[in-house]
């Protein structure tokens, strides 16, 4: 399968083959026949992308500083290759598709194989997407109509937020696509149109359709809106130009009438100036997208939709509406088609596309081509042909993978010969970086490959606990990311697998226990020590309250989801079993997904532990510290770059880099496997840790101390 990508670090745009989409959960695969090219907004990405470096930091002031923090406290080097890392990933373009329905996923009733729809799927012969961005077609409309669905949401929604009425003038500043949709839709609702755009082809074209249009080369845009309405000004000014300069957001405040409003679609310099919107007293809104729903992973990826009688106009029910409007020849689309172009010739497009003045730029795919869309596995060179101990297949392929896993894999010459991401995109951009020989969309086509023999689980949280199971049963060594497990339910099904013993080796990537500085800290506690005191700290910084990992369902919260990592370090250094556990959270009402909260633990041997969890502190202290109490003596490692000791003889200070353990862990897994020793954590602490976590929770809701043993 074939699809566009375009390069942040280069700003090239590729037609590149991947791997056919699986179907995700609540998902429809979709068999392209057209595609839409936004020329505004592609411009705008390949523009960024051709940019320098150093242009790159002035258009994102915020992201330089979010680095500048980085570098401070996790030193430049490794802040760089993060950075680069990102510059280095592809993004696919394109958001307005049109095709045929393929694949159906589970438990969706309102769609068929065979049904023609339009979805905000990439440019791309074959796309999944979540069911509440897709709108079947109606019968009368074609598919190079229907291809304008999705910006002509764009344009409504913008319209919705206005609230024109019968009558009013209303000002259009940028006749691009969602610019003239936007007149057609404001003319059949009764209004006065006005369009301004610098090029006299679309002011011409808008025109045609009663729409007073002045080019600002000639006009002054401002006088000429006053001097329409009797110097009174707009009704309202809705904004669909794109442009780094200000003058367009203060232009839209003279020309409006006191009290007018203004709605800002497209992207414009937003320097306001006070007094333009004081003395008006204008209302200025910035519209989201498609509608209600966007960017809400409850409404898009997990299907839930909102009830009719309060949310009237979703993203889904605005492409609805589009499509209606195209069916009764109220909104004419066919005019605005400047260009229809094959895929495999997309280059005509985007190689001009900072010069070019088309309007509508249509991208046609051969609907006769019979590859095979139920093969998810991309071949890239030619496949292992024998078995062997330590033969890798990578499941999810996310920063983790980028940035951490395959850099020391590949670093330390292991054989990496699969690996696997839901859409394809990512795991391939992936396979041809480190030489992979081959990339798939199905996680299941690495664990039925019977060369691999080790799997390394790096997904979202909610899927490792099935992943394990499954690798496991089909007799593969698993490496998973932690969490383990998200309840007790999942965890349950990975112990059942261990009443019986199995040849196979389990391991969570708890790393923090393999890092240079715990290992020279636990070689010089010795092998007999005692009870030992320990209190550490995580700085973890804020995530939005919306992100996935705190949904209980997808990321089961932060102290599941991340914290495990400090439970595991304090059973590592205490060398005992964790009995006990107690939480408090911050704040009078408990949060059972707080993420600032201090956990208390007791081990069998007397020792004891806190772990206070924190995301409310500054970026710019360290992110993990700790401290150790045994015999006299004290221990303190600062975020795995120093540690420092008291009262230890024979003990020098250590000071490296940020080492957090991931190397070490990684080659000493990959060796055990070769050599058939014992697994590297004992199956008896991931349980341990995971059900340590799991007691945070239930500490949280009962307010009180929890054994672990009865979670």
């Amino acid at each position: 399968m074939k699809q566009i990508l375009q390069s942040f670090k280069s700003g090239k745009t590729t037609l590149e083959e991947l791997p056919t989409p699986s179907i995700g959960e609540g998902s429809i695969l979709i068999q392209t026949t057209c595609s839409l090219v936004s020329l505004g907004t592609e411009r705008m990405l390949v523009e960024f992308g051709k940019a320098s470096l150093i242009e790159k930091t002035r258009q994102q002031p915020e992201k330089v500083k979010q680095v500048l923090d980085k570098i401070k406290v996790e030193g430049f080097l490794p802040t760089m290759e993060v950075v680069f890392n990102k510059l280095g990933q592809p993004i696919p373009l394109g958001y307005c598709n049109v095709g045929r329905v393929i694949g159906v996923g589970d438990n969706i009733s309102e769609f068929s194989i065979g049904d023609r729809v339009t979805s905000n799927g990439p440019h791309a012969e074959v796309v999944s997407v979540p069911k509440n961005l897709v709108a079947k077609i109606p019968e009368s409309v074609s598919d190079e109509e229907a291809v304008f669905t999705v910006i002509g949401s764009i344009a409504l929604q913008g319209i919705r937020l206005m609230n024109p009425q019968l009558g009013e003038t209303i000002v259009v500043f940028g006749l691009g696509l969602i610019g003239l949709i936007g007149c057609q839709l404001l003319k059949a609702n009764g209004c006065n149109v006005i369009g301004i755009d610098l090029d006299q082809s679309k002011c011409d074209l808008a025109s045609k359709w009663g729409v007073k249009t002045f080019n600002p080369m000639t006009n002054d845009p401002v006088k000429s809106v006053m001097n329409i309405t009797n110097a009174h000004g707009a009704d309202g000014v809705l904004i669909t130009a794109s442009t780094k300069t200000d003058e367009v957001i203060s232009q839209a405040a003279q020309m409006s009438r006191k009290q007018g409003r203004i709605v800002l679609v497209g992207v414009v310099g937003l320097n306001i100036n006070r007094s333009d919107f004081y003395e008006k007293e204008l209302t200025f809104q910035v519209s989201c997208s498609y509608g209600p729903g966007r960017y809400d992973s409850q409404y898009e990826e997990k299907g839930i939709d909102y009830p009719f009688p309060y949310v009237r106009w979703t993203e889904k029910r605005n492409f609805e509406t589009i499509l209606q409007l195209i069916h009764c020849g109220t909104l004419n689309v066919n005019s605005m088609i400047s260009e229809k172009v094959e895929l495999k010739n997309y280059d005509q497009i985007y190689d001009d596309i900072n010069s070019k003045k088309s309007i509508a730029s249509i991208l046609k795919y051969d609907i006769n081509n019979n590859f095979d869309y139920k093969s998810k596995i991309l071949t890239l060179k030619e496949p292992l042909c024998e078995n062997g101990k330590g033969v890798i297949g990578l499941i999810g392929a996310g920063n983790f993978t980028n940035s951490t896993l395959l850099p020391n894999l590949v670093k330390n010459g292991e054989k990496v010969e699969m690996i696997a991401s839901l859409g394809g995109l990512s795991g391939t951009i992936l396979s041809k970086k480190y030489g992979i020989s081959q990339s798939t969309s199905n996680y299941k086509d690495i664990i039925n490959d019977k060369l691999i023999d080790t799997i390394f689980i790096t997904t979202r949280h909610n899927t490792h606990a099935k992943m394990v199971v499954e690798s496991l049963k089909a007799g593969k060594n698993v490496f998973v990311e932690k969490p383990l497990a998200l309840n007790i339910s999942e965890l349950n099904k990975i112990i059942d697998l261990y009443i019986q013993p199995i040849e196979t080796q389990l391991l969570v990537g708890f790393n923090r226990r393999f890092s240079p500085h715990i290992e020279k800290i636990k070689k010089s506690l010795g092998s007999s020590y005692g009870a030992v005191n320990i209190s550490m700290t995580m700085n973890a910084g804020y995530i939005p309250t919306d992100h996935w990992v705190h949904d209980s369902i997808l990321g089961g919260g932060r102290i599941i989801g991340e914290a495990c990592h400090l439970i595991d370090l304090c059973l590592h250094l205490s060398g005992s079993r964790i009995n006990s556990v107690c939480a408090n959270s911050l704040g009078i009402n408990t949060d059972l997904n707080s993420d600032n909260l201090s956990i208390l633990l007791k081990f069998d041997n007397g020792s004891n532990a806190v772990i206070n969890y924190f995301s409310n502190g500054s970026k710019k202290y360290s992110k993990e510290r700790f401290e150790l109490y045994s015999d006299e003596k004290i221990w303190v490692m600062d975020n795995y770059r120093k540690t420092i000791a008291y009262g230890v003889k024979n003990f020098r200070n250590f000071k490296s880099k940020i080492d957090k353990g991931h190397k070490v862990l990684f080659n000493r897994f990959i060796d055990n496997i070769r050599n058939g020793d014992k697994q590297l954590i004992p199956i008896n602490e991931l349980i341990n840790v995971t059900k340590a976590s799991f007691a945070v929770i239930d500490s949280l809701k009962l307010k009180k101390w929890i054994k672990v043993d009865d979670t």
